[in-house]
């Protein structure tokens, strides 16, 4: 039975995500999968929202059942729509088709555990968005609301058992840095040099923080801020590009006897240092860790340390990491812009107020201008 973590007094939970009634899907996906099956008797059953759908996009689950040749075949499948435009999306944009791409060439030339991509619907006349739909994977994944570090199966596993987990959450990461010639499989995502790669990333950045202000104008001094300190900070010579994850974090990761078994959302995929990668896997579980002791309680303390994830990582690639303080600050600045997006969608579905201090709509806030006032020491992570 899968645990999940007892939010602290003060941790609010409630989020608003999509306004979609998914029992209303079922007879328009199943005239759908009926001709992608070429099955006029196929019939699905069971259709629904998981409990941790998350909020940049929302997944239903279902069976289908159809005859073939006189015999009664069966599939577990999971639908993923893009968000609806009324549900003010966490993303300016979701190339179901690109996730898709990546997630074939993952499994076609990594070890990498990703779902099976079967079919892609790019119009929205069938559902209203488009879906993309892969085969259902059965595990456990470490949740996000509350965060993971306030109980739940990660934390009544053995030492042992965490570190199947880490072990196995930073071989994925390997494993997908390790595919060769990225640009040549994924020219869709597109690359010059290193330092373009990383240039083009952080340009992107800006132009998304810009894109969640359109709508109120707030400026958000604490991320303006966090530009300049990543200019200030800008690596010397950027690692070569690499297939990056994007979302590399265990959240994304499902799990079946603590190792990995399907490596989820792909929408931030993207060819750029793999430090980016790395950076992002480290600070998550850190923000989270620092958020649970600032609560009073444990976390997990000695979980998905830096030194840990960095020792194991060079010593499976071969390849030494750079430059990773910086990496780990533009981390905590590309969560705090989606945390800012996330806010403000809090607020405008009536879950939250609206802070004083535009400081607030970042969640990490003090723990982000502790880093850009360069009070906040990474080596202990």
């Amino acid at each position: 039975m899968t645990t999940h973590p007892a939010p602290p007094r003060g941790v609010n939970t409630t989020v608003t995500t999509t306004a979609t009634d998914v029992t209303g899907l079922q007879r328009s996906l199943e005239g759908w999968i009926r001709d992608r099956l070429a099955a006029p008797t196929a019939r699905i059953s069971d259709l629904r929202k998981p409990s941790e759908s998350g909020m940049s996009s929302i997944s239903v689950l279902f069976t289908v059942e159809w005859d073939l040749d006189g015999s009664r075949q069966r599939a577990d499948l999971v639908a993923r729509l893009a968000p609806e435009p009324t549900a003010l999306p966490v993303f300016p944009g979701y190339d179901l088709e690109r996730q898709a791409a990546v997630m074939r060439t993952v499994a076609d030339h990594s070890t990498v555990p990703v779902p099976r991509v079967r079919w892609i619907e790019s119009s929205p006349a069938v559902l209203g968005r488009p879906f993309v739909v892969m085969d259902r994977v059965d595990g456990v994944v470490p949740v996000d609301n509350p965060p993971y570090v306030f109980g739940g199966w990660l934390h009544e596993a053995t030492t042992a058992q965490l570190d199947v987990v880490q072990h196995g959450s930073v071989d994925v990461l390997a494993g997908i840095h390790s595919i060769p010639d990225p640009r040549s499989l994924l020219p869709e995502l597109g690359v010059g040099t290193a330092d373009d790669a990383l240039r083009r990333h952080v340009d992107g950045e800006r132009a998304y923080y810009e894109w969640t202000r359109q709508d109120d104008g707030l400026r958000i001094p604490l991320l303006e801020r966090g530009f300049d300190w990543l200019e200030e900070n800008w690596p010397s010579s950027p690692s070569e590009p690499v297939l990056c994850w994007g979302d590399s974090r265990i959240g994304n990761i499902m799990y079946r006897d603590f190792a990995p078994a399907a490596v989820l959302d792909w929408e931030l995929a993207t060819l750029a240092p793999r430090e980016l990668d790395v950076g992002w896997f480290v600070f998550f579980h850190r923000m989270y860790q620092d958020m649970a002791e600032q609560f009073g309680r444990p976390g997990l303390p000695g979980f998905l340390q830096r030194a840990d994830v960095v020792a194991h990582y060079e010593n499976t690639t071969g390849v030494e990491l750079r430059d990773l303080d910086f990496y780990l600050g533009y981390a905590a600045i590309r969560h705090g812009i989606i945390m800012s997006r996330i806010k403000r969608r809090s607020i405008h579905f009536g879950d939250s107020p609206a802070p004083d201090d535009p400081d607030e709509y970042v969640l990490h806030h003090r723990m982000l201008r502790r880093l850009i006032d360069n009070e906040y020491s990474w080596e202990t992570m």
